[in-house]
């Protein structure tokens, strides 16, 4: 019933709140799938569990040891998720879907490095190239040798060719030009892939996971030309549709606008199952903490006057009202209202010159003593009196005075 309670007093800042933490926890979720990042962060989720049940089971040596380890677990958190922290914190930049640089013409390079590519495949040599886009990828690469070149076949070529002491590695391709080559990339931890695929496609799917460069894998063995972005691959049949898609790569093709209503369709649609759970996951969490949030509550109740004297009648206010704001755990102050919360007013003194009494905290009666009031409007009450017909002071006043 406390449940019910909770959803009858959500405030549009609730909604907010759960909305917005899980676009968060979404977009954390695809950047660290398949990490080791995320497995741990699971592992976080479970002790995080198991501390809020032993919290609220009252377990004191339990509790005790989770404040001390929650306190070393923050410095390990730094040190170990340094790379994906400043990942986090380069995608959250509100600059980054611009592309400040100048892109070169694509007339040239992207014509010659497909036919390149699908060369190298009928030719058996493997090669693994690195398409930039608006991400720098040096921080998340090792090795590199400088080279200052256009992506020609005749470069390519010389550069992976199994006799190169370049061969081994990958080549990046910034803005269209060749910028370095022998560079090594990090390995993808996810553990469902092929096993016909080798640590190429393993690099190449590592840094997309990354960073949003794209990356092209010539396979040495079965002579196919792939790509990976976004953490996916798959395999280009035709050089027609890597034109396109390196086009696209480099922001020099300007595809179709989509229009509000595809957006908001593929806002729902795409991966609608990972955000239904995600959805779903911040939802219980937040039920289940916002229990014991800070909660103020406004509502009005009829006030009950009691021990009247006999002789008087109340002329106004007949039914009067009584405005409570109350504080306390959200658990607690959502579940009041008129029916579990009384205000009973004194009035044994009361006569036709004493006609106004203060309502205060010691006259409201209210479900548990977890709750403060923090206002009542009004804070007094001005009563209108009258005799009663036949009250014994009516009447002493009804017979005249003797001279």
């Amino acid at each position: 019933m406390q449940f019910l309670k909770i959803f009858s007093y959500i405030r549009i800042q609730d909604v907010v709140d759960v909305f917005f933490l899980t676009i968060v926890t979404y977009h954390l979720y695809l950047w660290f799938r398949g990490t080791k990042a995320l497995k741990a962060l699971i592992g976080l989720m479970a002790l995080g569990v198991i501390f809020t049940i032993a919290q609220t089971w009252g377990l004191f040596l339990t509790t005790w040891v989770f404040h001390i380890l929650w306190q070393v677990l923050i410095i390990l958190l730094i040190i170990l998720f340094q790379p994906e922290i400043r990942q986090v914190l380069e995608k959250v930049n509100p600059f980054h879907g611009y592309d400040w640089r100048v892109s070169a013409n694509a007339a040239g390079w992207i014509d010659d490095l497909t036919e390149t590519c699908f060369r190298m495949g009928k030719q058996g040599i493997g090669a693994l190239l690195i398409i930039e886009r608006n991400d720098r990828v040096d921080e998340l690469l090792t090795g590199g040798i400088t080279i200052e070149g256009d992506p020609r076949s005749e470069l390519l070529l010389t550069i992976f060719n199994k006799n190169s002491p370049l061969h081994d590695g990958a080549v990046i391709i910034r803005n269209g030009k060749v910028v370095s080559a022998t560079n090594y990339l990090p390995l993808t931890s996810a553990d469902d892939l092929p096993q016909a695929w080798g640590t190429r496609h393993r690099a190449a799917l590592g840094l997309t996971e990354q960073s949003d460069a794209w990356v092209l894998v010539v396979s040495e063995e079965r002579g196919e030309v792939s790509l990976a972005r976004d953490g996916y691959i798959g395999r280009i049949e035709e050089p027609d549709s890597l034109k396109k898609i390196l086009t696209e790569a480099s922001a020099l093709g300007k595809p179709r606008k989509k229009g509000l209503l595809d957006h908001l369709r593929l806002l729902v649609t795409q991966r609608w199952t990972i955000k239904l759970g995600t959805f779903a996951l911040v939802g219980i969490v937040w039920l289940v903490f916002a229990g014991q949030q800070d909660f103020e509550v406004t509502f009005n109740v009829p006030v009950e006057v009691e021990n009247l004297p006999v002789q008087l009648e109340i002329i106004e206010p007949q039914k009067p009202v009584v405005s409570i704001t109350a504080r306390g755990l959200r658990k607690d102050a959502s579940i009041l209202s008129q029916r579990n919360v009384d205000i009973k007013l004194n009035l044994s003194y009361a006569d036709q010159n004493r006609n106004t009494f203060r309502v205060t905290p010691y006259h409201i009666t209210l479900p548990n003593d977890r709750i403060d009031i923090v206002k009542i409007r009004p804070e007094e009450i001005t009563f209108t009196f009258s005799l009663k017909q036949g009250s014994r002071i009516d009447i002493l006043k009804k017979i005249p005075k003797s001279n």
